[in-house]
């Protein structure tokens, strides 16, 4: 996985170089100081993974990633955690909060493996074949498979694709979020981000800023927030 750094500070560069150095799947393509160095790079170059920084001099790293139009793969790396939420509204793959430990980062690295995984697979003739009261067919593979809505997890939106994530296996599709969203059943399936669906009967816990389902954390964004609550919360949390 081709990858570049962008921070301001030497330390923090120097810190992520030495992290991805220990990771054989990882090519270091380029380290830069600023935002506009990197963006002149990723217009010539075949980039998958972008560590990015958040406050950078000139154009933080928020208002460049809002300014690409193909952006790579993207995990922000900040010693401030209060713009996590602001990321993933962003699309951003991972978020890590300065200093960052050597198993964290190998957990962000290891999801972008997987993402990328998922996008390079020949995609083009699987598609969702049927809505049914209580089940979707997709094509996959050449195959069918039958998903009851029951046993699907959540849905994850990459770029044109959602990947579905079902308790037995996970399936990726060209179908974007908006689209994929209007079909499923209303009583059972919320839309809480711009890049995530979820299945409520399948919620952990939840606090202001995310829901679990397992051990999988999902980013609940605030412009969908009071939908989820009034929709799916409310009345049917227990009073003292």
């Amino acid at each position: 996985m081709k990858c570049i750094i962008v921070d301001d500070e030497p330390l923090a560069r120097k810190g992520m170089e030495m992290n991805i150095a220990t990771v054989a799947s990882l090519e270091l393509l380029g380290s830069f100081s600023n935002a506009l160095a990197a963006g002149d790079f990723l217009r010539t170059a075949n980039v998958d993974i972008m560590f990015l920084d958040i406050n950078m001099p000139e154009i933080s790293g928020l208002d460049f990633l809002k300014s690409l139009r193909n952006a790579p793969l993207v995990i922000f790396t900040t010693a401030y955690p209060q713009y996590a939420l602001e990321s993933y509204e962003l699309d951003a793959l991972d978020y890590l909060v300065k200093p960052i430990r050597i198993e964290r980062f190998l957990k962000a690295v290891n999801k972008a493996e997987n993402h990328l995984n998922l996008l390079r697979k020949d995609t083009e003739k699987n598609e969702i074949e049927n809505f049914q009261e209580d089940f979707i067919f997709i094509k996959a593979d050449r195959r069918f498979f039958k998903l009851f809505f029951r046993n699907i997890l959540y849905i994850e939106g990459l770029k044109d694709y959602v990947v579905i994530y079902a308790q037995d296996r996970k399936i990726i599709t060209s179908m974007n979020v908006k689209s994929i969203a209007s079909q499923l059943p209303a009583n059972m399936f919320a839309r809480v981000s711009k890049s995530y669906i979820i299945n409520v009967n399948h919620i952990t816990s939840f606090d202001n800023e995310l829901i679990y389902i397992g051990d999988t954390e999902i980013p609940l964004g605030q412009i969908y927030k009071d939908d989820f609550m009034k929709s799916y919360v409310e009345g049917k949390v227990a009073r003292r």
